[in-house]
């Protein structure tokens, strides 16, 4: 299996930026170089496992909210994320939301036999 280093860099930028810190702040607190962790953040260049857990216990999310999209069993993180993306959106989007992803599940639960 294949770590997918954009999505734990992506990851890692938003918990930085939900956690109102710079890039300089988070680099000082997990003693990483500025620009190392800017190569972190875009996937240029792979995380380490200790650099991992720094970066989580800085930002105070769980390793696994970095590494969801790495992992198989990630529903309670995928399920944070849907509900983020929910957060802000009013009466109307939330009920076009729902629709379309009914729609989806019905079509891909129709279609299953593709997958093999």
């Amino acid at each position: 299996m294949e770590l997918d280093y954009k999505a734990i860099g992506k990851r890692i930028k938003i918990a930085r930026i939900n956690a109102d810190m710079t890039q300089e702040m988070l680099s000082e607190a997990v003693e990483l170089s500025p620009t190392h962790l800017s190569n972190i953040e875009t996937g240029t260049t792979h995380v380490s496992l200790s650099a991992i857990v720094s970066l989580a216990n800085a930002l105070s999310v769980t390793v696994d909210d970095l590494l969801c999209d790495s992992v198989i069993k990630a529903r309670p993180q995928i399920e944070g994320d849907i509900a983020a993306v929910l957060a802000d959106c009013d009466d109307y989007e939330i009920r076009m939301i729902r629709d379309v992803a009914s729609a989806l599940k019905e079509t891909l639960r129709r279609n299953e036999n593709l997958r093999k």
